[in-house]
């Protein structure tokens, strides 16, 4: 008995290491940014970002991440682009309403950042993609909860994935192909649960 108390632990500081997270819908900003025109950069954002996290600090390999982007929340402050990004042109959100991310592979970077590849699905076309991760430290909620920081960007072409809308004048196209995405995630660790008697 002595040394099964000893095992457990021994394996206690381990098994904490790994821990799930929540993505915080209200604290999350999934934001993107194409040229326009060829001359300045529009910049929007999706208003709901959920998801899951996965992640083993003693062994950051075994983490994973799936997250939902609700496409309907687009916004970019211009009520008429932004019912044209609904629009089948582009997100089609009525027959797409989520783009997607699930990961297959986490490599760890230089400076303690993570390389998270996985596959994006954006208008019912899967691609794979690479983020670059960057994370905070732990810290507590104003509800004792404990929270993490997670900073993420990419490069995607959109006619990788259907966007292919297009109209050229004279200073070039009207909107570039090359698109930065960014994410600023804030998450909540899960509680373990008791076990029942």
């Amino acid at each position: 008995m002595r040394k099964l108390a000893a095992s457990l632990l021994a394996l206690a500081p381990v098994l904490a290491l790994a821990a799930d997270w929540n993505i915080d819908p209200a604290h999350t900003q999934t934001s993107f940014a194409v040229r326009h025109l060829v001359i300045s950069t529009v910049r929007g954002e999706f208003g709901k970002t959920s998801g899951t996290i996965h992640l083993d600090d003693s062994d950051l390999t075994r983490s994973s991440v799936e997250a939902t982007i609700d496409a309907a929340t687009v916004s970019t402050r211009n009520p008429d682009r932004d019912a044209h990004l609904r629009s089948p042109d582009f997100f089609d959100v009525a027959r797409y309403p989520t783009v997607t991310f699930r990961s297959t592979k986490v490599e760890k970077a230089a400076a303690g950042a993570l390389e998270v590849t996985g596959d994006l699905t954006l208008r019912g076309v899967t691609r794979p993609v690479t983020l670059h991760v960057a994370l905070s430290p732990e810290v507590k909620g104003m509800g004792g909860e404990t929270r993490r920081g997670f900073s993420a960007t990419t490069r995607i072409n959109r006619q990788d994935y259907g966007l292919r809308w297009s109209k050229m004048v004279e200073a070039g196209p009207v909107a570039g192909d090359e698109v930065t995405i960014s994410l600023d995630v804030e998450a909540v660790r899960e509680q373990p649960k008791a076990a029942s008697n």
